[in-house]
């Protein structure tokens, strides 16, 4: 049985690593610094999660989990830690302010739709929007954020335009490597539980057909981006209603992060699994 584990972890994972790869080295990413990432990772994870009970992970039982040598789990455990230079942080300030301004009656038209504000000036402006949706962060620097990825852009009167109804920067490399973090993360996170606890699984589907002819794809684009973005706005309307820093008095205990993600894919068919 663990063998057959084993080699159905291997094939996925090798699956897994290719279109990783593929923006590792896209982007100059060798190697070593691939593995030394990894190793840090082996070790963070046998250090946080893997410990007996009541007592300390040591060094020795760090090296017998990952198989990793005594010197080599401390060596990588100096190594600096990465940093996504801010941008999981302008991540979620950025969605919290988008999905505000798509979803909040005061920021919308009679019809719904988010309408153009000026900065400042009155209960429906731009800086009133940031205090509400990101707290004490400066209003000229979410603008500039938002604009710099192609949230947002300025009308020739003056007003701020919302060009996404989510968050997806138009540019900005390090922004759109921090969603990959992020979601890929999530995903995994959620096969993993599904495997480790198939009574009470989480909802993760998939649905893909392999030979349809490329004139559908436009209008299968269009239809996903309707349909999926129309779910998502009225989860996230559920959701935000819940969510306690905006609504502190919602009753409960205790703080879970929660929520879903809908991705499209699509390539040319190379039949069978090639390597």
């Amino acid at each position: 049985m663990e063998n057959r584990i084993t080699t159905a972890l291997s094939a996925a994972i090798t699956t897994l690593l290719r279109p990783l790869v593929r923006l590792l080295l896209r982007n100059g990413i060798p190697y070593r610094t691939f593995s030394d990432l990894a190793k840090r990772v082996y070790v963070d994870v046998a250090t946080e999660e893997f410990s007996i009970p009541g007592r300390k992970q040591s060094k020795s039982r760090v090296s017998v989990i990952t198989g990793l040598s005594r010197k080599e789990v401390l060596r990588v455990k100096r190594l600096p830690k990465p940093s996504d230079m801010g941008a999981g942080e302008r991540y979620n300030r950025a969605a919290r302010v988008i999905a505000g301004w798509v979803r909040d009656s005061l920021f919308n038209d009679e019809t719904g739709h988010p309408v153009d504000l000026s900065f400042e000036g009155g209960t429906i402006c731009f800086r009133q929007l940031i205090k509400k949706y990101s707290g004490d962060a400066p209003s000229r620097a979410v603008l500039d954020e938002l604009m710099r990825v192609g949230a947002v852009e300025k009308t020739p009167d003056g007003k701020i335009r919302l060009l996404e109804r989510s968050y997806i920067p138009r540019r900005g490399d390090t922004d759109k490597i921090a969603i990959l973090g992020v979601d890929t993360s999530d995903l995994v996170a959620t096969i993993d539980h599904n495997i480790c606890h198939p009574e009470a699984p989480l909802f993760q589907r998939k649905v893909c057909y392999d030979n349809l002819p490329a004139e559908a794809i436009p209008e299968l684009k269009k239809l996903v981006g309707e349909q999926a973005q129309a779910l998502l706005e009225n989860l996230d309307r559920w959701m935000s209603e819940r969510d306690r820093d905006f609504h502190p008095r919602f009753p409960g205990t205790g703080r879970k992060r929660a929520g879903v993600g809908i991705y499209y894919f699509q390539e040319d068919y190379r039949g069978g699994n090639e390597t």
